[in-house]
């Protein structure tokens, strides 16, 4: 599933196609996605592209009538900037064709995507709601963790996967955190101390910033929206390494399940 970086490389890559630019029309071939694409999708034609902005993983498209196309990658989604006459092809669910002859298109094979939109008088999306900070802003730090971590006897690599605590740390970037700060992902939430959280903290930040920095993390399904691959996934130290030396300290690279996901931590540098 697409994470933070490698949606927000998603909206790097398409946002100076798009901002500026008016909708000539919407093509939807396909509304069976997570949620049913809206009828009221099509009132974004004649509408100018505002902004291409991001919360957590959902794109936010803001239109000159104050209407929001919300978009969501799910497990496969891919965007691509093309002509507008190219042909579909298979999975080419979704067209934002635009005055400019190029257009926007949602290809997903699983359809766990979604494509809805917000209209200004509408309640505000649920799906926005409750949400924690961005990571990489100053209202995500240290004592945010280190408050609402108190008495938590959830996993640490849980709690900071939790998108009311803070947005958009997926299980790749919680494994690689945990380790730059020698944490055990299994360690209760609550018995972490407040200057490791600064450590943790500190890492969260580094390794998203370094993964969008370089393309997102292409593992199988997520490429960016030139169909170049991302390369963070030369640089993991332990996600998905199972049984590899560490590059620490050469002990193998233990897995086990916590949450349900995938865990890979090192039991000599992380305690």
């Amino acid at each position: 599933m697409p994470e933070l970086p490698e949606v927000e490389v998603s909206r790097m890559g398409i946002a100076p196609h798009l901002e500026g630019q008016t909708i000539q029309q919407v093509i939807v071939r396909d509304a069976r996605l997570r949620w049913p694409v809206p009828d009221t999708i099509h009132n974004a034609k004649g509408n100018e592209i505002i902004s291409v902005a991001r919360r957590a993983k959902y794109l936010l498209i803001r239109l000159s009538n104050e209407a929001v196309i919300i978009l969501h990658l799910g497990m496969s989604g891919k965007l691509r900037v093309l002509p507008a006459s190219t042909p579909p092809v298979k999975h080419d669910h979704i067209d934002i064709v635009l005055t400019n002859g190029v257009c926007l298109r949602l290809n997903d094979p699983r359809r766990f995507g979604a494509c809805l939109y917000q209209q200004p008088d509408d309640a505000p999306n649920k799906l926005l709601a409750n949400l924690g900070p961005e990571p990489l802003t100053h209202d995500f730090d240290a004592e945010r963790l280190i408050t609402l971590a108190k008495g938590k006897q959830v996993a640490v690599k849980n709690f900071i996967m939790d998108n009311a605590v803070v947005v958009g740390v997926g299980n790749i970037y919680a494994n690689e955190a945990l380790f730059m700060s020698g944490i055990d992902p299994r360690r209760k939430a609550g018995k972490v101390s407040a200057k490791r959280y600064r450590v943790l903290t500190d890492a969260i930040k580094q390794v998203l910033a370094k993964a969008i920095q370089q393309g997102g993390t292409t593992l199988k399904d997520f490429t960016q929206s030139d169909g170049n691959p991302g390369y963070f996934a030369q640089s993991l130290n332990v996600y998905g390494r199972t049984g590899e030396p560490c590059l620490i300290c050469e002990t193998p690279i233990k897995s086990i399940v916590i949450g349900q996901r995938n865990t890979f931590y090192c039991p000599t540098c992380q305690s």
